[in-house]
């Protein structure tokens, strides 16, 4: 499992992470890159702009995030339109995540479109962050 935090760009070198999930459509990618050096992991969250993905892929993005794809506070509260994420993945070599609001069945019906899923609050919210993880886990290889 690679391990990307979100924002923090400094802790990346600091606790060893894998790199860093950005919140802005990846505006500051090109310095970062000089930063963290070309092996760091640099995603950028698009929110269900198109435009933004295409210009964070331009700028080296390593994947572009799409979401949420359900109800979550995740972004503004617009919901990517799956088709998006077709056409993404059918067009464009950068890879595509989705996130916010996944479930096992949305997991189950992207898996499809998207190269990869984040996820983060719902495992974190769960009784069982494990449990639901696997759970969730087990819908991408069915």
């Amino acid at each position: 499992i690679m391990l990307v935090i979100e924002r923090h760009a400094l802790l990346v070198d600091r606790l060893g992470l894998d790199g860093v999930h950005l919140m802005d459509g990846g505006r500051n990618l090109r310095q970062l890159r000089k930063d963290l050096g070309e092996d760091a992991i640099l995603g950028a969250y698009c929110n269900t702009s198109r435009h933004d993905g295409l210009t964070a892929g331009e700028a080296g993005a390593d994947y572009v995030s799409f979401g949420p794809v359900a109800a979550s506070a995740l972004g503004d509260g617009a919901q990517v339109d799956p088709e998006l994420l077709t056409w993404w993945s059918e067009m464009i070599e950068v890879p595509v995540v989705a996130e916010g609001g996944l479930t096992v069945d949305l997991i189950h019906s992207l898996s499809d479109k998207v190269d990869f899923f984040a996820i983060g609050a719902e495992i974190w919210t769960q009784d069982d962050p494990l449990a639901q993880l696997h759970m969730l886990a087990a819908a991408r290889n069915s």
